[in-house]
C-alpha cells in the first residue's frame, strides 16, 4: 500500500473513531451505519481524484459533490431511487425540520430524519476536512483541529451520556494518522541508522520512542483527570446535561418534548424491567403511573408550558380543581432499575406526598404536579415512597360539574390558529348529541375506541397539526396520536385538556408486587372537571383500561377490548371482563391477544441499513462501482484467455510444444493492447517488426524487454508471412509478461493506475457491443421484413388476381 493510500485509510479511520462520540445523542445507533458509509465513500472519492490529473484544490470540491449526492440519495431520494429535480428542496425541508428537532428534544433524542441528516452531514464534512488537510495537503497534525471539533461538539452535547472511552478511541485514531505521516516523512530521508552492536539499519519506520511518547501522552490524558480536582465552572463545564428552564430552586433536566422519546420507546418495546412497586389498594392492578403532563400546544408539539419550578416539598400542594382533598388515600413503595434514566418521577395521580432519599435532586412543577430531576441520573436505582389520593367520581357527578374557571379555560383550551378545520368539524360532528362536557368527552372516547380506528405502531409519529390531520384521515396510529388528537378536539369543544405520559399498570409478581417493563409506556388525555380536577380518559383502542366513570356511563359497545397504558387516576379504573380463556387480563392490557407474528412485526425496530431507501441507495452505488470496474475486469479476462489460464495451455509453457497460429496472434494482440493501455496506441499500418521497434523506442524498454518484443514480432511475422510447416515453439506468454513489466516501469504510477482501472484498449469492448447491437438490429429488421412479407404477400396476390380478373368495360 502506498503512503497516500495509508494516509487516506487512516484519515477515514480517525474520523470514524471520533464520530463514535455522537452515538449517545440519539436513542438508536442505526444512523451510524449511514455515517460510516459516507466516510468510506468520501475517502474513496478523494483517493480517486488524487490519482487523476487535476489540481489539488479541486479534490475537496469533488468530495463535497459526492457528499451532497450521498445525502440526496439517503434523505431526499424517492424509494431509494436517484433524486429528482426537487431533491434539493426536500433535503432543505428535512434539514430545517432537524434544526427544529434540536430545539425540541433532549439527549438522547429520537432518530428523526432531520437529526440523522444533521449528524451524517456534519460527520461527512469533517471527513472531507480531515482528508483534505491530512492527505491532499499532507498536514496531518492540522487534521486534529476538525477531529477535535467533532469530538468536542459530540461529547459536549452528550453531557452525562458521554464517556472517556470516546476520547480514548478518538485520540487513538489521531495518533495512528500522525504515525502514518511520520513514517512517510522518515522514509523520504532514506535509510535510518539506529546504531547497536550489529549496526542495525531500518528504513521507513517511525522511531519506537515516538510511538512510546504517543501512547504515554494518551495514557496521561486519560488518567490525569482522575487525580485532578473538579471545577464546576468555566467553559469546559457541561452542567447537568439536558435542557430545561430555571425557576425557584434552580435548574431542571427535562426533554422539551417527552412524547417523542415515548414514540421511540413504543417503536422498540422491551421486556426489561424498568421499575417495580407495591400498593396497598385492591385496585393496584389498575393503577397508572403518571410521570407528567404536557399542557401547551403550539401546532407542532405538545410540551410542558411551565418554566417555573420549586424545591420539592414533603407534602405536595392540593390538586388543582379538587373540591375535597380529604378523600381516601393509598400508599406505595417504588424501586427504579438502572435501565430507566432521564425520566420524570413515576407516581399515581394525584400524589399527596413523596419521600425521596435526596430531595435536592428533584424539583416540582406545581402547575402540572410533575416532579423533575436535576440530572439525568437522578432516577437510576432510586427507591421512594408515595402517598396518593383515591379520587373516584361517578358519571352523574361529572355531568353535573360546573363550568371551569375562566383562567383554566383560557389556558387549557388555547389552540394554534393554523389548526386544520377538520379537527373542529369532526369534534362537533362526533359530539352533536351530547348535552354536557362529560358526555362530549365520553362520545370522543367511544368514537376513538370504535371499529373505525386501528392501533398501529408502524405509523410515523408526531403530535403537530399536520400529524393530527393525517391521523383523522387515515385513522391509524398509537397512543400518542389518540391522546394528542383527543386533547386537541376537546379544546375545540372548550373542554380544558392536556396530554399525560407515563406507564400502564405493571405485571403482578405475586402478592401486591408489580413490575413495569418497556412495553408499558403510554400517553393519554387529561380533562378538567370542576370539583374533581384533572381526570384521565382513555381513547386508545386495544391499549387502555377504561375509567370507571366512562365505563358506567355508556352502553355496551363492540369496540375492541381496551388495554392499560399509562394514566394518572389510580383508583378510578375498573378491570375489564375476560374475553377468552386463552388471553389474560395483562395480555389484553398490552394488546397481545392478536397474532404473535403481527406483534413481532410491529415491534421490530426499523434499521437504517434495512430500509428500502438505503437498499436502493446501496444498489445504485454498487451498480456504479460495478460499471466502473467493467473495463478492468474485461481486460483481465481477455489477458487471461490470451496467455492461458483456468487449466488451458496458453502460448507458452514448460517444455517445447507447437503453438497454433491463433495462440501466436493472441500473444501479439496482448502485447499491442498492453502497450496501448500504458500510453502507446496501436498503429495498424505498421508491420509487426516496425510496431515492435516503435514500442521499444517510445517506452524506452530495457534490453530484456526489447529482446522479448523482437521475439514476439518475429513469431507473428512467421505466422503471417512464412509458408506452412514452420511452427513456433518459443514461450511467448513469458515474453509478453516481460514486455509488460518493462512498459509498466516506464509508464509511471499514474500511467499504471490508469492502465489498471480504465485501460484504453477496453474501447474494443464498446466496439464489440456496438457491432453486436448493429447486427442484432439488422437481424431484427430482416426478421420483421420477412414477417411483413409473409403477411403481405398473400394479400398482394389476392389483389393482383382480383385486378387481373376484372372484365373490361
Amino acid at each position: 500500500m502506498t503512503t497516500r493510500a495509508k494516509l487516506t485509510a487512516y484519515s477515514a479511520l480517525a474520523t470514524a473513531l471520533a464520530a463514535l462520540c455522537m452515538m449517545p445523542l440519539l436513542t438508536t445507533r442505526s444512523w451510524l451505519t449511514h455515517a460510516l458509509l459516507v466516510i468510506a465513500v468520501v475517502a474513496a472519492a478523494g483517493a480517486g481524484l488524487r490519482r487523476a490529473p487535476v489540481y489539488r484544490w479541486t479534490v475537496p470540491l469533488g468530495q463535497l459533490l459526492v457528499l451532497l449526492l450521498l445525502l440526496l440519495l439517503g434523505f431526499a431520494g424517492e424509494g431509494g431511487t436517484l433524486p429528482g429535480p426537487s431533491a434539493l428542496r426536500v433535503l432543505d425541508q428535512v434539514f430545517t425540520a432537524g434544526l427544529d428537532d434540536i430545539q425540541q428534544y433532549a439527549i438522547p433524542a429520537p432518530p428523526t430524519a432531520g437529526l440523522r441528516l444533521i449528524l451524517v452531514s456534519a460527520i461527512g464534512l469533517i471527513a472531507v476536512a480531515v482528508d483534505t488537510v491530512a492527505v491532499t495537503y499532507r498536514r496531518s497534525a492540522l487534521a486534529g483541529l476538525p477531529l477535535l471539533a467533532l469530538y468536542s461538539v459530540g461529547n459536549g452535547l452528550a453531557g452525562e451520556h458521554g464517556s472517556w472511552v470516546w476520547f480514548a478511541v478518538a485520540a487513538a485514531g489521531y495518533l495512528l494518522l500522525l504515525f502514518a505521516e511520520g513514517q512517510d516523512r522518515v522514509s523520504r530521508w532514506g535509510r535510518v541508522f539506529y546504531g547497536g552492536a550489529r549496526g542495525s539499519v531500518e528504513s521507513g519506520r517511525v522511531s519506537p520512542g515516538g510511538r512510546q511518547v504517543g501512547v504515554l501522552a494518551l495514557a496521561v490524558a486519560l488518567l490525569l483527570p482522575v487525580v485532578l480536582p473538579h471545577w464546576s465552572f468555566g467553559l469546559l463545564n457541561s452542567g447537568s446535561g439536558g435542557s430545561g428552564g430555571k425557576g425557584v430552586g434552580g435548574s431542571l433536566s427535562t426533554s422539551l418534548d417527552p412524547l417523542v422519546s415515548l414514540e421511540a420507546a413504543i417503536s422498540k418495546p422491551t421486556d426489561a424491567e424498568l421499575l417495580s412497586y407495591t400498593l396497598d389498594t385492591p385496585l393496584a392492578d389498575q393503577v397508572y403511573l403518571r410521570t407528567g403532563s404536557l399542557d401547551q400546544f403550539d401546532g407542532v408539539n405538545w410540551r410542558l408550558g411551565s418554566t417555573t419550578v420549586q424545591d420539592l416539598p414533603a407534602a405536595l400542594p392540593a390538586p388543582e380543581g379538587l373540591r375535597d382533598p380529604q378523600v381516601a388515600r393509598f400508599e406505595g413503595d417504588f424501586k427504579v432499575d438502572e435501565r430507566l434514566g432521564g425520566s420524570w418521577l413515576p407516581m399515581p395521580y394525584p400524589a399527596a406526598s413523596v419521600q425521596l432519599p435526596d430531595r435536592s435532586a428533584w424539583k416540582l412543577d406545581p402547575l402540572t404536579r410533575t416532579v423533575l430531576p436535576t440530572s439525568d441520573k437522578a432516577i437510576r436505582g432510586l427507591s421512594y415512597h408515595v402517598t396518593a389520593l383515591d379520587v373516584r367520581p361517578t358519571a352523574n357527578e361529572l355531568r353535573l360539574a360546573g363550568t371551569a374557571p375562566s383562567d383554566i379555560r383560557e389556558r387549557y383550551t388555547a389552540l394554534p390558529t393554523d389548526l386544520p378545520p377538520v379537527v373542529a368539524e369532526q369534534a362537533k360532528a362526533v359530539t352533536a348529541g351530547a348535552k354536557n362536557d362529560f358526555d362530549r368527552a365520553t362520545a370522543l372516547v367511544n368514537w376513538f375506541t370504535g371499529p373505525g380506528f386501528t392501533y398501529d405502531t408502524a405509523v410515523s409519529g408526531g403530535t403537530g397539526s399536520n400529524a393530527i390531520a393525517v391521523f383523522l384521515r387515515d385513522r391509524r396510529g398509537f397512543c400518542v396520536h389518540f391522546a394528542s388528537t383527543m386533547a386537541a378536539m376537546a379544546r375545540e369543544l372548550k373542554i380544558p385538556a392536556r396530554v399525560a405520559v407515563g406507564f400502564t399498570p405493571g405485571d403482578s409478581k405475586g402478592g401486591n408486587v408489580y413490575s413495569v417493563t418497556g412495553r408499558m409506556y403510554h400517553a393519554w388525555p387529561e380533562l378538567y372537571f370542576t370539583g374533581y380536577g384533572w381526570l384521565r380518559f382513555e381513547p386508545t383502542p386495544s391499549r387502555g383500561v377504561p375509567t370507571r366513570y366512562t365505563e358506567a356511563s355508556t352502553a355496551p359497545t363492540t369496540a375492541p377490548t381496551q388495554q392499560a397504558t399509562a394514566a394518572p387516576q389510580t383508583a378510578s379504573a375498573a378491570p375489564l371482563p375476560s374475553s377468552g380463556s386463552d388471553c389474560t387480563a395483562k395480555q389484553r392490557q398490552l394488546g397481545e391477544c392478536g397474532s404473535k407474528d403481527k406483534a413481532v412485526a410491529k415491534a421490530a425496530e426499523e434499521s437504517w441499513l434495512l430500509s428500502g431507501q438505503v437498499l436502493g441507495t446501496l444498489a445504485a452505488v454498487l451498480a456504479l462501482i460495478a460499471l466502473l470496474l467493467v473495463p478492468m475486469v474485461w481486460r483481465a479476462a481477455v489477458r487471461r484467455r490470451r496467455l492461458g489460464g483456468g487449466g488451458r495451455r496458453g502460448p507458452g509453457g514448460s517444455g517445447a510444444a507447437e503453438l497454433t497460429d491463433a495462440q501466436v496472434l493472441a500473444a501479439w494482440d496482448e502485447l499491442v493492447d498492453s502497450a496501448w493501455d500504458l500510453g502507446i496506441p496501436p498503429d495498424e499500418s505498421r508491420t509487426p517488426r516496425s510496431a515492435a521497434h516503435r514500442i521499444t523506442e517510445k517506452a524506452h524498454l530495457d534490453a530484456d524487454s526489447a529482446a522479448a518484443t523482437g521475439r514476439l514480432a518475429l513469431a507473428t511475422e512467421r505466422v503471417l508471412y512464412a509458408p506452412p510447416g514452420q511452427p513456433v515453439t518459443e514461450p511467448l506468454a513469458a515474453d509478453v509478461r516481460t514486455v509488460r513489466r518493462g512498459l509498466r516501469a516506464a509508464a509511471g504510477r499514474a500511467g499504471r493506475t490508469r492502465a489498471l482501472l480504465l485501460p484504453p484498449s477496453s474501447a474494443q469492448l464498446w466496439w464489440r457491443i456496438s457491432d453486436a447491437a448493429r447486427a442484432a438490429r439488422a437481424t431484427a429488421g430482416a426478421a420483421v421484413g420477412r414477417a411483413v412479407e409473409a403477411v403481405s404477400a398473400p394479400v398482394r396476390r389476392v389483389l393482383t388476381r382480383g385486378k387481373g380478373s376484372t372484365p373490361e368495360s
